[in-house]
């Protein structure tokens, strides 16, 4: 996926000297006015430092779901060995969501200020060490305690999201971040696949049910561990180098996360996409919990038939999730930013219908098929979601996407505890009556500069940089996607934060050219 190609950048543009920047040359095409961000995906390169960041940030995000759900299609096995009911079960799933709701919040304005290499590397290390304690639990409470901090690594999208938008130009980065996402919640299908079909048969042929869940989790738990600390070492924050020296030579100015925090939190359109995400992200972690168990007992399956037909609700992410980015994306070129919102609320719409559908299905096949529909549907409103999350304040995407992403796991919780509470069919029409109601709300969402649903008008800039992406006859292919360029005065404010330290990047730039002179 390209956009016209750009030069490579080997000069500062306000000097004649090299610009101080750990690569001078790179194997993409890059915008020297975007920060050396990278104006194509070479899906099948691996080089530094954009490249090697794209396939870092989804394979994190991947492993961190194997870590986060890789006990979900077992707990029938764990269910019948701890002799716990149905709702202690739902309480640990709860926990495993709610856990990664708070680092959501905080994992925004840290990839602000630190980049999002480092803290997706502590992250992933530090969810490993519960996940491998797994066989451990010998209760209820320890079920619901050691999943609490497993949950922790789902904290990873943040800056799976971060990392791609901070290496590629406005034009690709709604794709990169769909493509990126969408491979990276693959892990939720993949993990109920290999965890209850393969290893926990696997594991079986040597020992006892019992003992084979309890073992199974240390293989998830070294990979996870294994990624983090190497993820560290192989890649960069951004085109130009890792924040820390970018800092110190200049290159990137310092930035108050606490500042970036209030901004994106001030915005209501923050919060609307919030409760939307919780209503697309939200559900598929709440079916990457229930899935198997609720196939295995409508249905009278056993545990590895349930777990891999309950897989195939995540193997939707393989496309589904990237084709809402790029439907977004699309619809944009020819209607701005109420095409955006439209292909939201259709898919919202859709997916709570679905919703409905599939819980009044008796057959198995047709309930099956009714499940790929609709988690199709999920995916799409997911990828949707963060085609229109760049545009509510851009110096804080960050903070936003942050909020936006805690949203998902607050919806897991809500749900979850209708789960728990009522009978599994009335869960989910209380799920899809929630899904319908939250498409709604996208007549709410009114961007600055930009269209409403309905109503409002885009401003100039916006209807020109809509119908420069949507093309003319005859002129040269639309790009992927067009994000507003950051607002000054907020930009400047959120630079500046609570910290009376902060220098503007240009002024420490020039200091240390002056300092060379000398």
């Amino acid at each position: 996926v390209a956009s016209p190609p750009c030069c490579i950048s080997w000069f500062s543009s306000n000097t004649s000297k090299a610009e101080i920047k750990k690569y001078q040359t790179y194997f993409v095409n890059v915008d020297p006015n975007q920060d050396d961000k990278a104006t194509e995906i070479k899906l099948l390169s691996f080089k530094r430092p954009h490249m090697r960041a794209f396939h870092c940030s989804w394979f994190c995000f991947f492993i961190a779901f194997f870590i986060w759900f890789a006990i979900a299609p077992l707990l029938p096995e764990v269910k019948e060995t701890l002799g716990i009911s149905k709702q202690q079960i739902w309480t640990s799933n709860i926990c495993s969501v709610a856990g990664t709701i708070f680092l959501r919040f905080v994992n925004g304005p840290l990839c602000d200020k630190y980049g999002a290499r480092i803290p997706m590397g502590f992250i992933l290390a530090f969810a490993s060490i519960p996940c491998a304690m797994t066989g451990l639990v010998n209760s209820a409470t320890s079920l619901a305690v050691i999943r609490f901090f497993i949950g922790f690594g789902g904290s990873t999208f943040v800056m799976c999201q971060y990392w791609t938008s901070r290496m590629f130009v406005k034009e690709v980065v709604g794709t990169a971040n769909a493509l990126v996402g969408g491979w990276g919640n693959l892990g939720g299908g993949v993990t109920q696949l290999v965890m209850g079909s393969v290893l926990f048969p696997l594991f079986k042929t040597g020992m006892s049910a019992e003992q084979a869940w309890r073992t199974v989790c240390i293989v998830p738990a070294c990979v996870g561990l294994l990624t983090g600390v190497t993820i560290m070492k192989i890649s960069d924050d951004a085109p130009k180098g890792n924040y820390n020296e970018m800092k110190k030579n200049g290159t990137m100015a310092e930035v108050s996360a606490g500042a970036s925090f209030r901004t994106g939190a001030m915005n209501v359109n923050t919060w609307l996409l919030f409760i939307q995400y919780a209503c697309c992200f939200g559900v598929e972690l709440t079916m990457n919990n229930a899935a198997a168990s609720y196939f295995k007992s409508t249905f009278e399956l056993t545990t590895e038939s349930a777990a891999a037909i309950a897989s195939l609700f995540g193997w939707m992410n393989l496309f589904a999730r990237g084709v809402g980015g790029f439907l977004s994306d699309k619809a944009n070129g020819k209607m701005g930013m109420r095409g955006r919102l439209w292909v939201q609320t259709i898919c919202l719409l859709i997916e709570g219908i679905m919703v409905l559908i599939f819980a009044n299905t008796k057959s198995l096949g047709l309930a099956i098929f009714i499940m790929v529909i609709f988690s199709s549907f999920v995916q799409a409103a997911e990828g949707s979601s963060y085609g229109i999350v760049p545009y509510v304040n851009p110096p804080v995407t960050g903070s936003i996407a942050g909020i936006v992403g805690a949203g998902g796991n607050t919806g897991a919780v809500c749900f979850g505890l209708g789960f728990r509470q009522l009978p599994t069919k009335s869960a989910f029409i209380l799920m899809g009556a929630c899904i319908i109601a939250s498409g709604v709300l996208s007549l709410f969402v009114f961007i600055k500069g930009h269209a409403g649903l309905v109503s409002g008008q885009d401003s100039e800039e916006a209807i020109a940089a809509w119908k420069k992406m949507g093309g003319a006859a005859g002129s040269a292919a639309p790009a992927t996607l067009q994000v507003p360029g950051p607002d000054a005065e907020a930009a400047e404010e959120v630079e500046k934060g609570d910290d009376a330290k902060s220098t503007t990047s240009s002024a420490a730039y020039n200091n240390f050219l002056a300092e060379i002179k000398n």
